[in-house]
């Protein structure tokens, strides 16, 4: 479990610090809010930091909260958030402990009513008295970058679809590693969902199965005809 509060001796600050301004937060769009497979890194039932347990709840639908945001910021900049994607300042992003990863949620800052889309890929902040961790992005774009803290409201949004609820796409086998291989790089440019290479052994052979998901069962559809105007096969579809 890779956690921004571990230790800093995996980063090259001490402390964090604030990044530099860009222009682009002002107009930077914010995410819209999907249902995404759940993370395969950052939603263990329970993680343990610094002697206290937290538990993470992978089937919520709905949940409203109200307590103090902070944000994180140059010191993590670059540095694999709980579920494994790189933390970017400049992206709206969050941290919470116990909704599962990746989840969008609406944020209002309380003290002057700017609301703001975040997508929430990591862990933290594990101090008793705050309730989400924000990039510097989501921070200036909520107007409160400068106070270190602000009185917020979050909504969920959008939860990721959990088991049951997405498929994948086996689009070929290959027993030539170097031809999946070949695959994926050509879909991983075509669509925005991942693509991996699962290796299964049968009678001896071992192939690589070249597969994009999860995936809700509407966008199925959707990465077909993309697959079909390039020539690919459409894929079997699988649990």
């Amino acid at each position: 479990m890779l956690l921004q509060a571990c230790s800093s001796s995996r980063y090259q600050q001490a402390v964090d610090s604030t990044p530099a301004f860009h222009d682009r937060i002002i107009t930077l769009s914010e995410p819209i809010p999907k249902r995404e497979g759940l993370s395969r890194r950052g939603n263990a039932y329970s993680y343990e930091v610094w002697g206290k347990t937290y538990e993470v709840d992978r089937y919520i639908k709905e949940y409203n909260a109200s307590g103090i945001a902070s944000w994180y910021g140059q010191k993590f900049h670059g540095h694999d958030t709980s579920n494994g994607e790189k933390f970017n300042v400049y992206k709206f992003t969050a941290a919470h402990k116990s909704l599962p990863l990746p989840s969008y949620v609406k944020v209002t800052n309380l003290g002057n009513q700017k609301s703001l889309i975040v997508r929430v890929n990591d862990r933290g902040p594990f101090h008793e008295d705050r309730l989400i961790d924000l990039s510097y992005a989501a921070a200036v774009r909520l107007g409160f970058a400068n106070l270190g803290t602000a009185n917020v409201e979050i909504e969920l949004v959008a939860a990721p679809l959990t088991a049951g609820e997405y498929e994948h796409l086996q689009i070929a086998a290959f027993q030539v590693r170097s031809l999946a291989v070949k695959l994926q790089n050509n879909l991983a440019s075509l669509v925005a969902e991942p693509v991996y290479i699962s290796q299964d052994s049968k009678s001896g052979t071992i192939l690589h199965k070249v597969r994009i998901g999860p995936l809700a069962p509407a966008r199925i559809s959707e990465i077909q005809i993309t697959l079909q105007q390039q020539n690919l096969p459409l894929g079997l579809i699988i649990p």
